[in-house]
This record gives structure tokens, sequence and C-alpha cells, in this order.
């Protein structure tokens, strides 16, 4: 088992364990569209040994226009299930990257009930880089096992949620996009987005928060120094935000990491609020 104190694991401890049945291995490596990229065609070119691959699009809600909004607890379930996943399991998740959506993967499982999950630091490249195996092709069917979901509402915010915090202020919303596109002086990748930010947010983005050579999640002290930098206070309640839900759940990691477990993420992020002309924006840097 890994320390509850730390969301992440390093290499040499899922080296240490991959043979042990308790300790699952997921990739949830997700790209944005406009890079073109196939994650799963990724995986079934080289993805850690006895992993299998966790579809953040397949695992989504069916019925909305939104990018990968959550499924039904019972709909997760069933997935997780069907991959081998059981309830006493021990998660790790991973990206191709090192650290970008499989904070996605690892916000999910907690946001369904499953506490016993982390992130492997600085994902399949960390794992390259210090020499361990991959393999490649199509795992062996999983023999499916039971897996309970059940949505802990206090690890979520909707649009509703959003709207009314614009009032009440009871919320720090950090926004973890690139500084142009929160400002409005970048486009949005996604056709059809106003440009711009949620009114009264913050923005840290997620790549401040990694160590540019090797992508993992910087130190906890260092972590701290750069929320605090942007704006927030540490000791108040904190909601993050992004493009589609998937890099504010690397703010959600970080903020975990320094001791800030009770973090909810804005599902919807800015492919709801951008795409709404009833929803007001502001642009121009947090302070300006």
């Amino acid at each position: 088992m890994a320390t509850a104190r730390d969301p992440l694991v390093t290499v040499e401890w899922l080296a240490s364990r991959l043979g042990d049945p308790s300790v699952r291995v997921l990739d949830a490596s997700w790209h944005l569209p406009t890079l073109k990229r196939d994650p799963r065609a990724e995986f079934l070119a080289g993805h850690i040994p006895g992993a299998r691959f966790f579809d953040i699009d397949a695992l989504s809600a069916p019925g909305t226009d939104l990018p990968h909004m959550l499924p039904s607890p019972a709909a997760f379930g069933e997935a997780l299930g069907a991959l081998g996943i059981g309830s006493g399991d021990t998660v790790v998740v991973y990206d191709s990257v090192g650290i970008s959506s499989a904070p996605r993967a690892w916000w999910m499982f907690r946001a369904f009930g499953h506490l016993d999950v982390f992130v492997l630091d600085g994902g399949l490249p960390a794992w390259t880089a210090a020499g361990h195996p991959v393999e490649t092709g199509e795992p062996s069917p999983a023999e499916p096992r039971s897996f309970r979901a059940r949505l802990d509402p206090a690890l979520v915010r909707d649009v509703a949620d959003i709207r009314a915090n614009l009032e009440t202020g009871s919320e720090q919303v950090v926004d973890a996009r690139a500084a142009g596109r929160f400002e409005g002086t970048a486009p949005e990748p996604r056709p059809g987005l106003r440009m711009g930010h949620i009114p009264g947010s913050l923005n840290l983005p997620f790549t401040d928060l990694l160590d540019p050579a090797t992508k993992t999640l910087l130190p906890a002290d260092t972590l701290r120094d750069r929320f605090k930098a942007a704006g927030v206070d540490l000791s108040r309640p904190v909601t993050t935000s992004c493009g589609s839900g998937i890099t504010a759940c690397v703010l959600a990691l970080a903020l975990y990491r320094i001791g800030r477990s009770d973090v909810p993420v804005y599902d919807g992020s800015w492919a709801e609020w951008g795409a709404r002309e009833d929803l007001p924006l502001a642009t121009g840097p947090a302070h300006g």
C-alpha cells in the first residue's frame, strides 16, 4: 500500500509491486482533439506490463454534447469491474505525457468513493526513462470483478453551483488553462467557445505545477508557493476548473499533495461555461 499522505507513487514503488494481484494499473492517457493523437493506439504500441486502458471519453455520460462528463455510478462501476478492478484493489493510474490526464482518472475514482487510488509520478516517460520494460498489444481479457461506485457530491461542482458562487464568493475558483486562454487573448481549442474566464476566478496553469524537464509534480512546499502566488488562500474552499475538466484535476491532485483532500472539480468547465451566452465572462488577468 502506498502512503495515504501523498496521492502519487514513484516508478520504483510500482515496479516492485507489478506482480501484486491487489495492485491494478491503468493507462488513462487522453489528448486534446487538436493534437490528433490516438491514446488507445499508443497504448497498444507500448504500455506498462499488466496495465489496461482507461478510456476517459468512453467512460463518460451519454446524451450530452459536453466532453467526458462523469457517468452514472452504475455505469462507472460496471466499466471498472469489466476491466478487472475490484473495490478492494489499489489502483495506479498513469498517462503518456507525465502528469496530464491521469489525474482525471484519479479524481473520477475518488468522486465515486474509491480512495485507494494513486497517480504514477512522471507517467510512462518516467517509467521508460528508469529502464523498466513495456509490453505491446491488447491485454488478455480481464476476469470481471465487483466494483461498487457511489458518487461523492462534495467532490463535484456543476454550472448551477458555479453560478451561485458568483454571488456568494464562498469558494475560490482556480482555472488550470494557459494564461492566454484565461485572459481571452488566445483562442480556445474547441470551436464555438467564447474567450475569457469565469468572473472572479484565479489562474494557475497546470503546467506551472510540474517539473518542466520530468513532468513530475513539484514538491509540496513549491506547490504551496505556486498557489499562493496565484492569489489562492489555502485556508479557504477551492474549486478547480479548466477547459473540459481534465487538467483541473491536476490542480486538485496538487492541492491533495499539500493536504487539501476536499477540493471539488467543475466538471463542465470552460467547455460548458464558454458555450453558454447566458453566463457572464471576464477577460484580462485575474487581478487586472
